[in-house]
């Protein structure tokens, strides 16, 4: 008899659960909110109300390794997600001026392609693709409000429904209820260790949506920056399903007037008008608001590692391992992290055994973007304090550091494919992050092209243009006073 596996949260890491499990075993998702509105992409943008997901309206993006796990795996799916209106977005698609004439394709490009979707139309199309599935369940509005244990087992979680608590019984209990969980204090409270690494991400989230207007087209992408940093905000455009698109803006925590005024939707795009990459796809000929400017705080990334006595029990997705969701990692992230859980339960049967297996192979796969991300938070934050002191002068490492970026990466990236192709394959999540730039070949590269004069990556090209204007002159612009 196949294994009962009941999941606790129905976000995207729950469902990646149903996905990854429900083809060998039974599968019962529980989930405190109300089911799926009956209407299409736009109905469930509108009008879906998750409490579970706060950031259900904000920006997404959906890396290559989700993309390609779903073409190779769930291919019907990915049907569904087109015929919703979702878009791959191919390698090829996203190549920089430079690149495109010489361009051919190479074994592995294929995996380098962004599934174009609003959250809320990626998880209604999981949902009811996973409800055809005939071993998958769903239970709403249902709160979980503890566990069942006995001794070191986890035989089931405590359901609240209608009013009523009872204990729901299964072989595996999955953990995904994402990064507000109570399970690692239900857990500590029964006896059990649960160790937690916290880094600060230092900055604030704000998100609004926008849609293209009739008879109007996205721009060309002819080079103008989508996403960068300017110290003092960071900014990135996401594409979209049906013609929506929308625009983050990350706000350092320490920029206090600048993070309280974002809110108001006029300030909000008037930063965007300010910033070259942004205001050419608001254009008011081009494009209109959809929505209002959504905001999200107490971002951090954590790692947790639990109890190695714990058997039946697992956590995946942001519930387990959650970073700053500054490169759209968490998704991809979690459903992987579901697939890692199948491969363990398939593969191992002693209880105690899965729990460590289940363990090398998320450090394994997750550490090394967790640690990268960490390392970056850590950067952001200084170069944010930096920005707002009139005296900072760079240390000669930090100069070099910041040639290395802007004078060798950047324009390696635009202008050399194999580059490309190494710096890709770690942001979409299949190389390691800590690693693809000191192979060999890569670093023959990069010192080529840091080697040569600035006049000549410009005039070829390798440079992009400026991402938009000075703090101070953003803050005059805004009517905002420069506080140090």
């Amino acid at each position: 008899m196949s294994e009962h596996v009941l999941v606790a949260g129905s976000g995207i890491a729950g469902l990646g659960a149903a996905l990854a499990l429900g083809g060998t075993r039974r599968v019962t998702l529980v989930d405190r909110d109300s089911a799926a509105p009956g209407g299409d992409a736009e109905d469930a943008f509108a009008h879906w109300e998750r409490r579970g997901a706060t950031q259900l309206r904000h920006s997404h993006v959906f890396l290559g390794r989700l993309t390609t796990l779903i073409q190779e795996r769930y291919p019907d799916l990915l049907k569904d997600l087109t015929e919703a209106g979702a878009r791959v977005f191919t390698f090829e698609d996203g190549l920089p001026p430079p690149l495109r004439d010489g361009y051919s394709a190479s074994p592995g490009d294929e995996d380098l392609s962004i599934l174009f979707s609003r959250r809320t139309t990626l998880e209604l199309v999981m949902r009811r693709y996973v409800l055809r599935q005939h071993n998958v369940t769903f239970l709403n509005d249902a709160g979980v409000r503890g566990l069942s244990i006995d001794g070191t087992r986890v035989l089931g979680l405590k359901v609240e429904r209608d009013g009523t608590t009872q204990d729901m019984l299964a072989d595996v209990i999955v953990d995904a209820t994402g990064r507000n969980t109570s399970f690692p204090d239900w857990l500590r409270e029964a006896g059990f260790s649960i160790s937690e690494e916290e880094r600060p991400a230092g900055i604030l989230y704000f998100t609004r949506h926008y849609k293209l207007k009739d008879g109007a087209e996205e721009p060309v992408r002819d080079g103008t920056p989508g996403a960068g940093d300017l110290g003092y905000i960071k900014f990135g455009v996401f594409p979209a399903d049906n013609r929506h698109f929308s625009i983050t803006l990350a706000v350092p925590e320490i920029e206090t007037e600048l993070r309280m005024a974002v809110m108001k939707p006029e300030v909000f795009d008037a930063i965007c008008d300010a910033i070259p990459g942004c205001a050419r796809w608001i254009d008011r000929d081009r494009a209109g608001p959809a929505s209002q400017v959504f905001a999200m705080g107490n971002l951090k990334s954590t790692w947790r590692r639990f109890d190695p006595r714990l058997e039946g029990f697992f956590a995946i997705g942001d519930a387990a391992v959650r970073t700053n969701p500054l490169y759209g990692r968490g998704c991809s992230a979690g459903i992987v992290h579901a697939h890692i859980l199948r491969e363990v339960l398939d593969s191992v049967q002693n209880p105690l055994a899965r729990a460590a297996k289940f363990e090398i192979d998320t450090r394994k796969a997750l550490r090394p973007f967790y640690d990268s991300m960490v390392r970056q938070d850590k950067q952001a934050i200084r170069r944010a304090a930096n920005e707002r002191d009139p005296h900072y002068k760079p240390s000669f490492r930090a100069r070099a550091i910041k040639s290395l970026v802007e004078d060798a990466i950047g324009p390696a990236t635009r202008g050399d494919i194999g580059t490309l192709r190494a710096f890709s394959r770690a942001f979409h999540m299949i190389d390691d992050p800590n690693e693809w730039w000191k192979k060999p070949g890569t670093v023959a590269r990069l010192l080529g092209f840091w080697a040569t004069p600035e006049r000549i990556k410009r005039e070829r090209g390798f440079y992009p243009p400026k991402f938009g204007p000075e703090r101070a002159e953003m803050l005059e612009r805004l009517q905002l006073r420069s506080s140090r």
